[in-house]
């Protein structure tokens, strides 16, 4: 077998495969029980010290 066939083969196969199966572990790890706090903090962090600069404990 040629090895441009053989890897093609391959890839259209296990390939494949392993995309999908590394695409539901990433639709699994976003949904996940538990994560709502985790996503949460996430999408409000940019508004974190809106008011006032953090107080880093330096004097600056």
């Amino acid at each position: 077998m040629e090895t441009y066939t053989f890897l093609r083969t391959l890839a259209d196969s296990w390939g494949m495969l392993a995309m999908l199966v590394i695409f539901a572990g990433v639709v699994f790890w976003a949904f996940r029980p538990g994560s709502r706090k985790a996503q949460d903090d996430a999408a409000n962090q940019i508004f974190r010290n809106e008011d006032k600069p953090k107080d880093d404990g330096n004097g600056h």
